[in-house]
């Protein structure tokens, strides 16, 4: 293919001027203008020229100008919202003149089988070199972390994208969420997802994209992550096995982490289960959850399975199910209207402090931020 000259377009901000495009909050949109910027997310992507391309949320076509320009043998773009038909149509139509190939799809990115999007010649073996395809998006602060995680564990299966081989990602996120997906031991932002990140991939986080950049300007700035599947994860375990591991170990961050080992178990025997746990996995239990490696949550998460097999009554334990619904707080209006001494559980005591009720809400806002 020749050097591209697409034909005369108008700018993406006379466009949107054109077809009276407004962001939708609901949405998450927030619109990236500046070429310049566009221009540097597409330089993180990888080798563009005669690849396959997934454009994530392509809204008015700015990145999607950017790729283009790389000339990539076909791209795909999967676009929620149809408001933005005629401008994408523009430019799959402006592609076409130079023998370019682009396939539109209106669809919501967390249903599709993104297997399906990229042709079969480009696969390679797992440990090969990743194959010539390539996923980029400017993704919606409201899914970005459903579904790095959703992708995460698709690339654990080799299935999605991944069964074509260890397809890279160029990916946008809210600065705090692209901290957390980098920050390595020790640091402040590790948590749940830095481990489910660096297990399976290695996370770049590229340059930060100032938040007067983007119509509307959103509260954050965001940042620019790559990610590059492991020809050899750093966990074999099943990933939602892996993952329910690593979610109670930072569910107290500040704690020790037997504290949140303890959360495995129920409380009958927690205590004792907890100190085998982590005994076990040879782990430090007075260390905070920000200082455990993917290698110690791999460990504790092997002698969890070990814990399983040897009292199979745990399995099922669900901690967040089995607290109390009402706090006592809540309950100082109730009075009872009929006693039944069948269920009187008023030998129950509630011995969890302000300090932990204090930090499970903290925990708790955190992840719906993540």
């Amino acid at each position: 293919m020749s050097a591209l000259r697409l034909p005369p377009l108008p700018t993406v901000r006379n466009i949107i001027r054109i077809y009276r495009l407004q962001a939708v909050k609901q949405l998450s949109q927030n619109f990236l203008l500046d070429e310049n910027i566009t221009n540097k997310i597409v330089k993180y992507v990888g080798k563009v020229p005669n690849s396959e391309v997934l454009e994530v949320g392509a809204g008015p076509g700015a990145i999607t100008r950017s790729i283009l320009r790389r000339l990539p043998k076909k791209l795909v773009i999967v676009e929620k919202d149809k408001r933005f038909k005629p401008t994408l149509e523009m430019l799959q139509e402006a592609y076409k003149t130079v023998n370019g190939k682009v396939d539109i799809f209106y669809d919501d990115i967390l249903s599709v089988d993104t297997k399906s999007l990229f042709s079969a010649e480009n696969a390679r073996d797992w440990e090969d070199d990743c194959p010539p395809i390539y996923i980029v998006g400017n993704l919606p602060f409201s899914i970005s972390t459903v579904l790095i995680i959703k992708w995460l564990h698709a690339m654990s299966e080799q299935r999605g994208a991944w069964a074509h081989g260890r397809v890279k990602m160029t990916l946008t996120f809210q600065k705090e969420v692209a901290d957390r997906l980098v920050a390595e031991v020790e640091q402040p932002h590790r948590c749940r997802l830095s481990v489910m990140a660096q297990a399976f991939t290695t996370p770049k986080l590229r340059f930060i994209i100032p938040g007067e950049a983007f119509v509307p300007k959103p509260d954050v700035d965001v940042g620019v992550v790559t990610f590059v599947p492991l020809a050899r994860p750093r966990t074999r375990h099943e990933f939602k096995l892996f993952e329910k591991i690593t979610r109670h170990m930072f569910s107290f961050k500040q704690k020790k982490c037997i504290k949140c080992a303890r959360t495995l178990f129920p409380k009958v025997s927690q205590i004792p289960m907890a100190d085998e746990l982590l005994d076990m996995a040879n782990v430090n239990p007075n260390v905070k959850a920000t200082y455990l490696s993917v290698e110690d949550i791999n460990r504790i998460t092997t002698a969890y399975k070990s814990l399983c097999e040897k009292y199979p009554e745990i399995v099922g334990y669900n901690y967040r199910a089995s607290r109390r619904v009402i706090t006592k707080k809540d309950t100082k209006s109730v009075y009872i209207q009929d006693y039944d001494e069948e269920n009187d559980f008023s030998d129950i005591e509630d011995d969890e402090s302000d300090e932990d009720k204090q930090a499970d809400k903290k925990e708790i806002i955190a992840s719906q931020k993540a």
